[in-house]
């Protein structure tokens, strides 16, 4: 309601100032870093409560949950993806929409998935937030956890589990502005200025110069007098690893199916524009009131399509152009 004021957090003074920083810096310095985002709520629940194994997840398709950031006991985990079941803690975060807390079960969810981190060891204590975006139309899409562990029993009090759900709350604001500026873009006519969504091409040119840093960071490391030998050598091989990379990430680009790119730039910018919204999986109708045409407008459009691609339907067009925007 207009005027009404919001709830207070329900944490001790301590960690009402830790938050309070925590929220400045965060809007201040992570907005587009996020591992950098990560790693400071990290330490940042380290300063509240013991944190072993830090984890962020992201739901990827029907049954897949991508980890892009993990700490287990003061060590970086290598980025992962697990196919979840039905009875871990994933599952267990889509059918109740709520916070998982060790102590509702003793870890039975929490142990029944598939373990992250060190798998030698069993977290005695764990707190896991879900994270939502904002849905057009009803509920609020699950799309990504965060998960603090603790190898100490009790770990987690109600002040604990307060906090990482705020310092979580704070996280899908981040996420969810960057959604709403990416989709903001995919708004503008196709003819304007193209697509606006992550391709191959993207990935593997980020990935270049990310290597290409990495290597300028050893070559500069070997400009230093007093290195030993064996830290030279280290360094060397490092150098010759990234180039390598960097020439097999190029080549690796050459390898791509060019098919659907050839396909989509055969058809006139109207033309794409349709496949573009196809591939959202609009219906005539939708597709007309989108484009404020006739219907006639959008059967002629569809034919030449169909035509130009050789296909039968629409369903397969659409399938082609995902792949194009997906190279």
């Amino acid at each position: 309601m207009e005027g009404e004021r919001a709830v207070p957090l329900r944490v001790d003074a301590e960690t009402a100032i830790i938050l309070r920083e925590a929220y400045h810096k965060i809007e201040a310095l992570f907005r587009s870093d996020h591992y950098g985002l990560y790693d400071y709520v990290r330490v940042v629940a380290g300063k509240i409560a013991h944190v072993d194994a830090f984890f962020v997840g992201f739901l990827q398709g029907s049954n897949r949950v991508r980890y892009p950031y993990g700490y287990d006991d003061g060590d970086y985990v290598t980025p992962d993806t697990h196919i979840f079941g039905p009875d871990g803690q994933t599952a267990w975060l889509l059918k109740h929409r709520h916070t998982y807390r060790f102590a509702y079960d003793d870890g039975a969810v929490l142990h029944a998935g598939v373990p992250v981190g060190d798998p030698a060891r069993r977290s005695r204590d764990a707190v896991t937030v879900p994270i939502f975006r904002p849905a057009k139309d009803g509920p609020d899409q699950l799309f990504g956890l965060l998960s603090m562990q603790s190898y100490i029993p009790k770990s987690y009090d109600d002040n604990a589990v307060r906090a990482f759900e705020w310092l979580c709350e704070v996280v899908e604001r981040v996420l969810s502005r960057e959604g709403e500026d990416r989709e903001a873009l995919r708004r503008l006519p196709a003819g304007d200025v193209g697509p606006n969504l992550l391709t191959s091409d993207h990935v593997m040119e980020y990935l270049t110069h990310r290597v290409a840093s990495i290597r300028e960071i050893a070559t500069e490391a070997l400009d230093e007098s007093g290195l030993g030998a064996p830290v030279r050598t280290h360094l060397e091989r490092i150098v010759d690893t990234a180039e390598h990379i960097q020439s097999e990430l190029i080549e690796m680009l050459m390898e791509t199916d060019e098919a659907p790119e050839r396909r989509f730039t055969s058809l006139t910018k109207a033309q794409q524009g349709v496949a573009l919204l196809l591939a959202d999986g609009l219906d005539n109708d939708q597709l007309a009131a989108e484009l404020g045409v006739s219907l006639n407008t959008v059967k002629t459009h569809l034919s030449a399509i169909l035509r130009k691609y050789g296909l039968r339907s629409r369903s397969q067009v659409a399938d082609d152009v995902r792949k194009y925007l997906a190279r």
